[in-house]
C-alpha cells in the first residue's frame, strides 16, 4: 500500500505539472487588421474591375521565378544568376537566417532535459560541528571520489519555455523574410543598374553622333569662313560648340564608368574585373498588372517580416507575465562516490538522489521592487510599436505602388510627347541648316536648333530609362512577382520555395 501511494504521488505530481505547463499565460496571436484599398488608384480601370477583393493569405514564400525573364533580354538574365550566386549582402543575409535557426533549436532544447555526466575528487575537511563532535575534536581531511550523472530539467509552467520557443521561432520566420527581401532588393537592383548602364549607352552613342556632326559643321564654317561667304565668328561657334560637345560626352563617359563599378559590385566581383559591352537601351514594352491590393499584403517579404517580428513580440509578453508565476527546475543525479579511487566503482559505492519532487526548485517571485512589471510593460510597448511599424510598412507599401503605377502612366504620355518634341527639333534643324548653307539665316539659327535636337534626344533617352526603371520598381513594389496564374519557368510555387531554401542554406 505504502509504495501504491508513492506510485500515487508521483502520477498526482506529475499530472499537476502538465497542467501548470498547459495554462499558458501567453496571449492569443492575432495579425491586426491594417487598412488596405480594394483597388489601386493609379491601376488601369481594366485592372480595377478584374476580381474581387479578398482577406490576404501570406505568402512571402512563394517561389517569385525569374521575374526579371519577363523582359526578354538574355544578358540580363545572366547577371541575375551571377548576383545570386556571388552577392555578398545576399550571403550575409543567408548567414543570419542560420543564426536565427539556431537559436530557434537552442530554444527548443528547452522541452528536453539535460544530461550531463563528471568524474573526479574534492579534497574537502569537515568542522567539528557539522559532525556533532566537541570542538576541540581533530577531524581529518579527506578526499573523496565522484563519478556521476546528473539530469535538470525545468518545467513548462504557465508556458514559459513555450514562450520563449514562440519567440524564437517567430524571430527565425522574420529572418527568412528579411531575407527574401534582401533577395528581391538585389535583384531589382541589378535590374536596374543593368537599364541604367544601358541609358547611359545611349546617350554616348548619341554624343558620339552628335560630336560628329559638330565636327562636319566646322569643317563646313572653315571651308565658308575660307571662301569669304562667313566671318570668323562663325567658325569660333562652331568650335565651342564642337568643344561643349566633346565635354558632355565625357561627362556621360564618366557617369557610365560609375554604373558599371556599381553592377560589378552587386555580381559580387571586383570593378576591375568586370566590364560591360556598350548597348544602348530599347523601349521596355513590358506592361505588369498590379492585382489586388490583399495579394500585395501576401506577396511583399518586408510586410511579413514586419508581421512575425510582432508575433514574436506577443510571445515576449507571454514570456514576461510568465515571470510571475513560480518556477520549477528539477533536477537528479546518480552514480559512484567512494573515499579511494580503487573502491569507487564498486556496486555499495553507488549513489542517488531521485524522488517525485526530489532535488526540484520551486522558486515562487515576491518581491524585486517592480522589475518583473516593468520587463512587461517594456514587452508590451514593444508590441504595440511592432504593431504601428507593421500597418506603417502596409501604408509605404501601397505607396509604392500607386507611385510606379503613376510612373508608368504619366511616362508613356510624356514619351510620346517627348518623341513629338524630338521629330520637330529635327525638322527645325535640317530648315536651318538648309538655309544657313544658302545664306538666308545666320550661324547662330543652326546652333539653336542642334541644341534644341541635342536636348529633346537627351530627355527622350533618359525617359526611356525611367520608364525601364519604373517597371523594375513596380514589379518589386508587388512583390517580386504579380497574378496567380503567371508562369515562368518550369517551377511549382512549392517547388521552387524548397530551391530556394537550400540554395540558403547552401551558402
Amino acid at each position: 500500500m505504502q509504495g501504491l501511494g508513492r506510485l500515487g504521488w508521483v502520477a498526482v505530481s506529475g499530472l499537476l505539472v502538465a497542467l501548470l505547463a498547459a495554462c499558458s499565460v501567453e496571449p492569443t496571436y492575432k495579425r491586426p487588421d491594417a487598412a488596405a484599398p480594394a483597388a489601386f488608384k493609379e491601376a488601369p480601370i481594366a485592372a480595377k474591375d478584374a476580381g474581387t477583393w479578398k482577406a490576404a493569405q501570406p505568402a512571402d514564400d512563394a517561389h517569385r521565378g525569374e521575374w526579371w525573364s519577363v523582359f526578354g533580354d538574355a544578358t540580363l538574365n545572366q547577371l541575375e544568376e551571377q548576383a545570386a550566386a556571388a552577392n555578398q549582402d545576399l550571403k550575409a543575409a543567408a548567414a543570419r537566417v542560420q543564426q536565427a535557426r539556431a537559436v530557434t533549436r537552442s530554444a527548443r532544447a528547452s522541452w528536453f532535459p539535460s544530461l550531463d555526466a563528471g568524474f573526479g575528487p574534492t579534497r574537502e575537511r569537515l568542522s567539528p560541528a557539522s559532525q556533532f563532535l566537541p570542538d576541540d575534536r581533530n577531524v581529518p581531511t579527506q578526499t573523496l571520489w565522484r563519478a556521476q550523472g546528473t539530469v535538470s530539467y525545468e518545467a513548462d509552467l504557465f508556458g514559459r519555455v513555450s514562450s520563449n520557443v514562440n519567440a524564437a521561432r517567430a524571430d527565425a520566420q522574420q529572418s527568412e523574410a528579411l531575407f527574401r527581401s534582401v533577395q528581391l532588393a538585389l535583384q531589382a537592383d541589378v535590374a536596374q543598374n543593368y537599364f541604367q548602364l544601358r541609358q547611359f549607352d545611349s546617350q554616348v552613342d548619341l554624343f558620339r553622333r552628335t560630336v560628329a556632326l559638330r565636327e562636319d559643321a566646322l569643317k563646313l564654317a572653315e571651308r565658308r569662313f575660307k571662301e569669304g561667304d562667313i566671318s570668323e565668328l562663325d567658325v569660333s561657334q562652331a568650335r565651342n560648340e564642337l568643344a561643349t560637345a566633346q565635354a558632355d560626352a565625357v561627362g556621360v563617359a564618366r557617369q557610365r564608368a560609375a554604373s558599371e563599378h556599381s553592377l560589378a559590385i552587386l555580381l559580387g566581383k571586383a570593378p576591375a574585373d568586370f566590364s560591360f559591352p556598350e548597348t544602348p537601351l530599347a523601349p521596355v514594352a513590358v506592361r505588369i498588372p498590379p492585382g489586388l491590393p490583399s495579394a500585395l499584403l501576401e506577396r511583399r517579404p518586408d510586410i511579413a517580416a514586419a508581421e512575425r517580428a510582432m508575433a514574436a513580440a506577443n510571445a515576449r509578453v507571454g514570456l514576461a507575465k510568465s515571470a510571475f508565476f513560480p518556477q520549477l527546475d528539477i533536477t537528479g543525479s546518480f552514480g559512484y562516490e567512494s573515499a579511494t579511487l580503487g573502491d569507487l566503482f564498486k556496486w555499495s559505492t553507488r549513489t542517488f538522489l531521485l524522488g517525485p519532487f526530489a532535488g526540484t526548485a520551486l522558486t515562487l517571485p515576491i518581491f524585486d521592487g517592480g522589475r518583473r512589471q516593468a520587463g512587461l510593460d517594456q514587452a508590451r510597448a514593444r508590441y504595440d510599436e511592432q504593431v504601428a511599424q507593421y500597418r506603417e510598412q502596409v501604408l509605404v507599401a501601397f505607396r509604392e505602388v500607386e507611385d510606379n503605377l503613376s510612373d508608368l502612366r504619366l511616362l508613356d504620355d510624356q514619351m510620346k510627347a517627348q518623341n513629338d518634341a524630338v521629330n520637330a527639333s529635327q525638322r527645325a534643324a535640317h530648315l536651318s541648316r538648309t538655309q544657313y548653307e544658302e545664306g538666308q539665316v545666320s550661324y547662330l539659327n543652326v546652333i539653336d536648333s542642334e541644341r534644341s535636337v541635342l536636348v529633346s534626344q537627351v530627355q527622350a533617352s533618359q525617359l526611356q530609362g525611367v520608364q525601364a526603371v519604373a517597371t523594375v520598381n513596380l514589379i518589386r513594389a508587388l512583390g517580386g512577382g504579380w497574378g496567380d496564374d503567371t508562369k515562368i519557368g518550369n517551377a511549382s510555387p512549392q517547388q521552387g520555395a524548397a530551391q530556394d531554401t537550400q540554395q540558403m542554406a547552401k551558402r
